[in-house]
């Protein structure tokens, strides 16, 4: 009688020692603003390991958003690599930042069934080729996903309710502030419309063209909100 995947897996792990990979992620977006940073990241999973008597082989990072499938580079090479052999185990802070989609979540459940993949470890939970455990890695996976699309629900959601309100939605344009009062509702900038309404003067009276009102804008120092000099593109958009 043939062992099943799972026994053969087990064996495996037995014989040959784990081949960890740390992969820390975090990408710029608003709703992973308060995940821990890369460096932490990296450094409490090198603690954690120091704990469990493993050794971790590589560490890879990247700062990409893991919403879509297929497009974060340093995973993918990681998924490659882990195909080929050269890694058999993953060490991450949690499960979703390996996976917040449907794609890159099925493929680690495919490389654990392959026995390619024999455990991921977190701060939280172990996931190895066990029905529980991939069943509990999937759904902590689809939870991810759950929010992102919630999260993406809820902001359309308002914006519509700010422009019903007769609200300009999303950030107010150079000129204007979000007064951060109640419905983030627009004002004018006292300290940057009298430059603003002088650019449209001088488009319309004296015939300035984008590149001449970008000249004339670096020549007294404009800058945005941000501290920013207005690129030629965002003055054609203005």
């Amino acid at each position: 009688m043939q062992p099943s995947v799972l026994q053969q897996t087990q064996q495996a792990s037995k014989i040959a020692p784990i081949r960890w990979c740390l992969y820390a992620r975090k990408s710029s977006e608003q709703d992973e603003r308060q995940a821990l940073s890369i460096e932490q990241q990296i450094k409490e999973m090198e603690l954690l390991a120091d704990h469990w008597g493993i050794k971790i082989t590589e560490i890879r990072k990247e700062s990409h958003s893991s919403k879509e499938s297929g497009t974060r580079p340093i995973y993918n090479r990681l998924i490659k690599d882990i195909q080929l052999g050269y890694f058999n185990g993953i060490v991450t802070w949690a499960p979703d930042r390996l996976s917040r989609n449907a794609g890159d979540l099925g493929i680690l459940v495919d490389l654990m069934d392959q026995g390619k993949l024999i455990e991921i470890r977190t701060h939280g939970q172990t996931f190895r080729n066990s029905p529980n455990e991939k069943f509990l890695l999937m759904i902590l996976g689809s939870q991810a996903k759950l929010e992102n699309d919630n999260r993406g629900v809820n902001v359309i959601r308002g914006l519509h309710n700010k422009a019903a309100n007769g609200w300009r939605p999303g950030v107010a344009p150079v000129g204007y502030l979000n007064n951060g009062m109640g419905e983030e509702k627009i004002v004018v900038d006292p300290d940057r419309s009298p430059v603003i309404i002088e650019m449209f003067e001088k488009v319309a009276k004296q015939a300035y063209t984008g590149r001449d009102i970008k000249r004339w804008l670096d020549e007294i120092d404009f800058e945005s909100k941000h501290g920013n000099r207005l690129g030629l593109s965002h003055i054609y958009r203005t």
